[in-house]
């Protein structure tokens, strides 16, 4: 069971995100101050941090800059109302594997804390990449090279290949990865767009001697890709 620390001083909205995650199969605990936080983490195991910037005690800045010291795998998503383009650039450049900003969807939320699961290894059917000397993904640096030469990926195009890295070898139906996927905006892609996205990717990582993603007609996709 993965448990995630939730620190945020507002405590109806800190009660309403540990019961959604409680109910969802997660293990929370709930820190209203950063002392209470420090805490926490030092005497508990985490797989996950959301954080919110402005504490009664001090900066959520501040405190993701301490759990990337001391945590370097340990994943982080702000959650907060600071929405200045400034902000968001200090989160992701604190090391923060996500930047949320309120009003925010619980569902969208609950999808990109599993997305921040699996990259940092703690959800099922993590990956962190993928390597058979001819394609290199790094799915933690979002790095990815065939043949020796850079590629240029899209973030939905890093979901996809995450989520099905991680299920190599079993189907993986539209429908769930319908689910799994967004937008930069939040918004859930359609049917074409995943069509689109799908084939897109397959030019960029496949060649006429190299195939990696086999599409089962009207199901989904297998990933059938053998690291050496």
């Amino acid at each position: 069971m993965n448990s995630i620390l939730i620190v945020e001083d507002d405590l109806a909205l800190s009660s309403g995100l540990c019961f959604e995650l409680d109910t969802d199969g997660y293990l929370t605990s709930a820190a209203y101050t950063l002392k209470k936080a420090r805490q926490l983490l030092k005497e508990g195991r985490f797989q996950l941090v959301l954080l919110d910037v402005n504490l009664p005690d001090g900066s959520g800045f501040d405190f993701c800059r301490e759990i990337k010291a001391g945590y370097p795998a340990l994943p982080v998503i702000f959650l907060t109302a600071n929405d200045m383009e400034q902000d968001v650039i200090n989160g992701f450049d604190l090391g923060a594997d996500d930047y949320i900003t309120k009003p925010f969807h619980t569902q969208i939320l609950k999808r990109r804390i599993e997305v921040a699961l699996r990259r940092g290894g703690s959800g099922p059917g993590a990956s962190g990449g993928y390597d058979d000397g001819w394609l290199r993904l790094d799915l933690a640096a979002l790095t990815a090279s065939r043949g020796g030469e850079t590629l240029s990926i899209t973030p939905n195009e890093y979901k996809l290949l995450r989520f099905l890295t991680a299920n190599a070898g079993n189907l993986v139906t539209r429908r769930l990865l319908l689910e799994k996927l967004w937008d930069c905006d939040g918004n859930f892609i359609d049917d074409h767009t995943l069509t689109v996205t799908m084939n897109r990717l397959r030019g960029k990582i496949e060649d006429e001697s190299h195939s990696y993603i086999q599409t089962v007609r009207g199901m989904g996709y297998i990933w059938t890709g053998e690291e050496r």
